[in-house]
């Protein structure tokens, strides 16, 4: 038996998840544009390293979304999830799942994207269990401040440590894409750094870890 736990933007994903579920929701321009406008001062803060990544993924999702109903978002999940995994991901991570899934692994999705819509990317990949950044819902509307640590980075790498503490008799595999996640993926017995920038790629030499040519 093995654990694969696999990152999800960039890694399963050809692009970010975040910015296209928010900016791509059926919430009217005027709104959008008043968003856009108000995120402006959290962008900023965050430019100037006074505000963390999370921090600015609470921002933007509470600048459009917030208010929403639970039964808007659900809706707009059910819409966006079919849609991107039928254009937005990668054959050879489908592959690198399936594989695991046939080797009876469990499987894992553990991503910095917010529990909006990442479980339900993991149902219909078949992932056993998902790990994601969460957010406060009010009652039935969304408050979109996080209720998690940003799972990104070290926050990512504790979440990987505890997986491994879970089933300790079991070898691990984990995929990522991006500097932030060698860490994580370099507690892995078998881990895989997959369509990484040129620095990345580096970094992973430096510490052993292999590096996959970009998946299509």
């Amino acid at each position: 038996m093995q654990l694969a736990v696999f990152d999800l933007d960039g890694t399963i994903t050809r692009r970010d998840t975040l910015l296209p579920y928010v900016m791509g929701s059926p919430v009217s321009t005027a709104r959008k544009l008043l968003g856009v406008l108000t995120f402006l001062g959290p962008l900023f803060l965050f430019v100037t390293a006074r505000r963390d990544h999370g921090q600015l993924k609470s921002a933007f999702i509470r600048s459009i979304l917030g208010g929403a109903t639970r039964s808007w978002i659900e809706s707009w999940t059910a819409q966006f999830v079919p849609a991107l995994l039928k254009q937005a991901v990668f054959a050879d991570a489908l592959s690198a799942i399936a594989r695991h899934k046939q080797e009876g692994a469990r499987l894992v999705l553990m991503s910095a994207s917010t529990d909006l819509y990442v479980p339900a990317i993991g149902t219909a990949l078949g992932f056993d269990e998902v790990i994601c950044t969460g957010v406060r819902w009010n009652g039935d509307h969304l408050d979109g401040h996080l209720t998690t640590p940003n799972r990104r980075g070290p926050e990512k790498t504790r979440c990987f440590e505890a997986l491994r503490s879970r089933y300790p008799d079991l070898r691990t595999a984990a995929y990522g894409n991006a500097g932030s996640d060698l860490d994580h993926l370099h507690l892995a017995d078998q881990p895989l750094l997959v369509n990484a920038s040129p620095s990345a790629r580096r970094k992973a030499a430096h510490l052993g870890i292999p590096c996959a040519d970009h998946w299509h």
